[in-house]
């Protein structure tokens, strides 16, 4: 189980904070285990969170090598979440996802936070079980390529020690409450940059501007603004981007 967090750790680390992130979660994950259920249903919740959720949608098959928008995708998260499912190491994409998402943890200090979906962490960490099918596979079909398989298993094997999350469906009990332990979790370790305001949003700029100048007119230390009116006109985006804008000045 994740420990509690007590200070988001991105206001911690010289290197992350000089780094500039598009989103604050990369999920990687095998899609035919979790994409339609456990996967789709954290998403969601991270989502709903106000947490932006990096989630590659892409259910066709893929070059040989992952593409240069999800190297990206991955290296502008400040953190990556792994759902460690039974077939995860036969796909060579995810074990080459993992692979650069351990050279991030390692060079800029991205957070990894990994699941153990119905799947032991001793399994990921020493290839065992399932992961030890998949790799005697990869062995032979990559005979001349022992140094990329060799990566793949030295990334499992640190990815595995790492504190995370793990769901056994007979000893844990449901997925929604574990899925909300894990998002409470993530938006700990973000500290107060969960707040996830669209781009080029319609029509608040000027409400935003307004507010944000009484605040900087109030009294040191003193700072509240109310915001009311009927439900679904947009109070909620309005206090996100004020808040977003404003820790900032």
């Amino acid at each position: 189980m994740a420990s509690t967090c007590s200070e988001s750790p991105f206001f911690s680390s010289s290197s992350s904070s000089r780094h500039r992130w598009n989103y604050d979660v990369f999920l990687s994950f095998r899609g035919k285990d979790t994409r339609k259920n456990f996967t789709d249903h954290l998403y969601t919740a991270l989502i709903q969170a106000g947490i932006h959720t990096f989630r590659d949608d892409n259910e066709l098959p893929r070059g040989e090598e992952i593409s240069p928008q999800l190297v990206k995708a991955i290296e502008g998260s400040r953190i990556s979440i792994v759902v460690f499912s039974k077939q995860y190491a036969s796909s060579r994409w995810c074990l080459d996802e993992l692979v650069k998402i351990v050279e991030c943890r390692q060079k800029i200090d991205q957070v990894v936070l990994p699941i153990f979906y119905d799947t032991e962490p001793s399994d990921v960490r020493k290839q065992t079980g399932s992961y030890a099918k998949a790799f005697d596979e990869h062995e032979e079909h990559f005979k001349e390529e022992m140094e990329k398989v060799n990566k793949w298993r030295g990334a499992l094997a640190e990815a595995g020690n790492l504190s995370g999350w793990g769901l056994n469906n007979e000893a844990n009990g449901y997925e929604a409450e574990f899925i909300k332990r894990i998002v409470s979790d993530v938006a700990c370790k973000l500290g107060n940059k969960t707040l996830h305001v669209a781009k080029h949003p319609v029509g608040i700029y000027s409400r935003v501007q307004g507010i944000i100048s009484l605040l900087k007119g109030a009294k040191p230390d003193v700072g509240i603004v109310g915001i009311h009116g009927i439900a679904g006109i947009g109070k909620t985006t309005i206090a996100k981007a004020v808040l977003t804008n404003f820790i900032w000045i």
